[in-house]
């Protein structure tokens, strides 16, 4: 309810226009499965599914899916046999009420049913044990072929929209093919088990058959629309759900616990939760209402439906088209295939649902593979002058550009810092240089040659770079300084490598020493605070027997003390290195031989520090909003 003035009367409401959280969540739960949920298109997809799921298991393991299949096969055909050694033994012991003499001719029907069945037993034990070690073979495989393909897309891929959220989908479809050959063949042995009881009635009486599938439409019909409406409902309330799991996490993750009590957000968060629950519960409701009506239907029609089979099998026993021991066998034949045709609708929902899953998969796989790292295969050696010539660069899909016509350029031996505002593409610049991206026009060269050219892994090898956002690895502190490439020299390289960012003061610290596994989440691992970290980072990067070192604001989180380390130490790293340093703290920059000052994508200044902090310019603008806290106070007023 809103007020005269506009607003709302009730402070858990939302404004008219104001935009809510909501989750668009690609992949299997949409509404396409619920328009798959219908007897026609299920009958069509489903073979090719089914198809799909042995392709992919006769990849990793053809021997099992061999071995799989033809337990199938035995496995129904002796479920026919068994129904007819039943009338079999039927037939004798109907007899033997009135001669028991007649009792030992019931042997081998008895003989022929308790053997198929103890058959069966086994081949199922079989089934689950070949379907057990195929499914995690399958799942393993589909995981490594997305992992492959991702790995081995551009840098440029990620920034197109919507990358990310379909590789979410195909993690999904990634988790759930392991079920795909446990529901295949249970949807292929509901099949047999209908199937063989099909032939067997219509070998008792041809009438019967028909009869059978006048008795399972209703249910096949019933138990669709039941799945459909519990579909629906689970897709109308995926939104809340997922909302619902957000407002969890943030009401109770450590990160977040002392603001939820400081802000004294938990009671607003909570009710906003509430209302998502009740829009869930209000749904669930509505749903198991209509699966009730459904249900009520479906068994009133099955009931009239099975009340005529029942009275043809009397109908028929009564007029001696059938004899008594048929009668019997077709009363096991038809429960055997209502317990088929409940296996092939239930297993066929979770078969299709798994499908779409799967689909989501192999259309990421193909996304990334087409956004494969297609470069030269030239390899290059420790770059002496990298240059950037004319470049623009505009991320996919983007508005404008983030670069224009920028040059730029820098040598062994020297240290070039990068400086501007926030937004002006500093970032991106140091992707160019290090070639994680490739430029939209203009070339990024070493040495010479256009980085398109050079194989990219080759390159990256004389590459180190320590991003704002740097990686805190689950491993040990000496992993995390050699990433698994140790030098030569070992833990002495490690060391060197650490005083120069100050990271040994943090070793020194660590129970283990360089041994220590810097994971809190993990049993018995250390957690380093924001500046540890971050002397970890410079020290990786100085550990790296790189030819370029690009370091994007790699002092945001550390005290004086170890800023100037870093910053003193740096040009005797810069000694066999060419050294790019982005900052937003300019006095850093005087260890620079040249600074490049960009401005909306664009390189408006080029000097040495003191050439730039005395000339009018964005530099020497910067320079005093840093020297003068006055000048904060001022420009925080007028804003």
């Amino acid at each position: 309810m809103h007020g005269d003035n506009g607003e709302t009367d009730d402070a858990n409401s939302v404004p008219a226009g104001e935009e809510q959280l909501a989750f668009n969540h690609p992949g299997g739960d949409s509404l396409e499965l619920a328009e798959l949920l219908t007897g026609r298109t299920m009958a069509r997809r489903l073979p090719s599914l089914i198809r799909r799921t042995f392709s992919l298991a006769w990849e990793v393991d053809r021997k099992a899916v061999v071995a799989l299949l033809a337990c199938q096969i035995v496995s129904g055909v002796s479920g026919a046999l068994g129904l007819f050694a039943t009338t079999k033994a039927f037939s004798v012991l109907i007899e033997t009420a009135h001669d028991t003499s007649r009792l030992p001719a019931a042997i081998p029907a008895v003989s022929l049913l308790a053997g198929t069945a103890g058959l069966r037993a086994l081949l199922g034990i079989a089934i689950q044990a070949l379907s057990n070690r195929l499914s995690p073979r399958i799942c393993r495989e589909a995981e490594y072929k997305m992992l492959e393909a991702a790995t081995n897309a551009e840098q440029a891929a990620y920034d197109h929209p919507g990358f990310n959220d379909r590789f979410d989908a195909a993690e999904r479809g990634v988790d759930v093919s392991r079920h795909m050959i446990g529901q295949s063949q249970n949807y292929i042995s509901s099949l047999a088990t209908l199937i063989a009881a099909g032939v067997v009635l219509a070998s008792l009486y041809p009438l019967l058959l028909p009869l059978l599938l006048l008795a399972a439409v209703p249910q096949a019909i019933a138990s669709i629309r039941s799945e459909r409406v519990t579909y629906l409902a689970t897709v109308a309330t995926h939104k809340d759900r997922r909302v619902m799991y957000m407002l969890r996490w943030h009401l109770i993750a450590k990160d977040q616990s002392d603001q939820v009590r400081t802000d004294t957000l938990a009671p607003y968060l909570l009710e906003k939760y509430k209302a998502s629950a009740e829009r869930v519960e209000a749904t669930s409701n509505t749903a198991t209402w209509d699966r009730a009506k459904i249900a009520v239907l479906g068994a009133a029609a099955t009931g009239l439906a099975s009340s005529a089979v029942w009275g043809a099998v009397l109908l028929l026993l009564g007029t001696g088209r059938i004899s008594a021991a048929a009668a019997g066998t077709a009363v096991f034949a038809l429960r055997s295939a209502a317990t088929g045709l409940q296996g092939l609708v239930g297993y066929g929902r979770d078969l299709l649902r798994t499908g779409l899953y799967l689909d989501d998969w192999e259309r990421f796989v193909k996304e990334a593979a087409g956004q494969r790292l297609d470069r030269g295969t030239i390899t290059p050696q420790p770059p002496q002058h990298i240059a950037l010539r004319q470049v623009t660069f505009r991320y996919p899909e983007a508005a404008q550009d983030t670069l224009h016509d920028v040059d730029f350029e820098v040598r062994q031996g020297e240290i070039v810092a990068v400086v501007g505002e926030n937004g002006s593409g500093k970032s991106t610049l140091m992707k160019l240089l290090s070639g994680l991206n490739l430029p939209t026009s203009g070339v990024v060269t070493w040495d010479g040659i256009s980085i398109a050219d050079l194989d990219p892994h080759a390159m990256w090898r004389h590459t180190s770079v320590v991003p704002q956002d740097f990686a805190r690895w689950p491993m040990t502190a000496r992993e995390n300084i050699t990433l698994g490439q140790p030098r030569p020299e070992g833990d002495l390289a490690v060391q060197r490598a650490a005083r120069a960012s100050g990271a040994d003061d943090v070793i020194k610290t660590l129970r283990s020493g360089l041994s220590t596994l810097l994971a809190r989440e993990w049993w018995g691992g250390v957690a380093l605070s924001p500046g540890q970290w971050q002397r970890i980072a410079v020290a990786r990067a100085a550990h790296r027997d790189a030819g370029l070192l690009v370091m994007d604001e790699p002092t945001s989180d550390l005290d004086p003390r170890a800023e100037h380390r870093i910053f003193t130490g740096l040009r005797e790293m810069a000694g066999d290195r060419a050294v790019v340093l982005v900052t937003h703290n300019l006095a850093n920059t005087s260890v620079a031989d040249r600074v490049f000052v960009l401005d909306k994508g664009r390189v408006v200044q080029t000097g040495t520090f003191h050439e730039l902090i005395n000339q009018p310019g964005l530099m020497q603008d910067l320079w005093r909003l840093q020297q003068d806290r006055d000048a904060y106070r001022t420009e925080g007023e007028d804003t």
